[in-house]
């Protein structure tokens, strides 16, 4: 009851699994700890959740030299490398992966992102910002970022989008 699905990927069996929580905890395990299914089983915990927390985005690593973009509510966000986030079994509590504050509010987005990508940032009054990920530095895990986005009194970011340079090559083909 109440359970939503927030992502489905493809992957090849060797890769990370990072779940990113709306209170900023994150949890990083292997692929292969999750077991084959059938379509209606209902699947392993990936996090143990507070009460108030919900699984806002999930991500797929190949290696540990990939950057995990988080960014919150208020227009807040950070870069932070994938090593920096210790390998734990599925299941658990998790670690920082932001402080979510009043400042900064919950998680909204998580993406995997490379120096050469854009992000769209959108926001609740639909202001959309473009920017280069190279334009936010990496930091470590337990802070609360920067900021990505002004926004007026009321208003959130909702969304961000990724823009990778192979989209940009493909532009104007179908």
């Amino acid at each position: 009851e109440g359970d939503k699905l927030i992502g489905a990927q493809l992957t090849e069996g060797e890769h990370y699994i990072i779940l990113v929580t709306k209170l900023g905890l994150s949890i990083r395990f292997s692929e292969a700890e999750v077991r084959s299914m059938g379509r209606t089983a209902m699947g392993v915990r990936g996090i143990r959740l507070a009460d108030a927390d919900a699984v806002v985005g999930m991500v797929v690593a190949a290696d540990e030299n990939q950057t995990l973009l988080i960014v919150t509510e208020n227009g807040y966000g950070k870069r932070t490398s994938l090593g920096e986030y210790r390998l734990q079994g599925r299941g658990g509590k998790g670690v920082i992966a932001i402080k979510t504050t009043t400042r900064n509010g919950v998680v909204v987005a998580v993406k995997m992102v490379s120096d050469g990508d854009e992000l769209i940032v959108i926001s609740s009054n639909g202001m959309v910002t473009r920017m280069a990920v190279n334009d936010i530095r990496a930091i470590g895990r337990n802070t609360q970022g920067v900021r990505l986005m002004s926004l007026h009194t009321d208003e959130t970011v909702v969304d961000v989008g990724k823009i990778t340079e192979s989209d940009e090559e493909n532009k104007g083909t179908v």
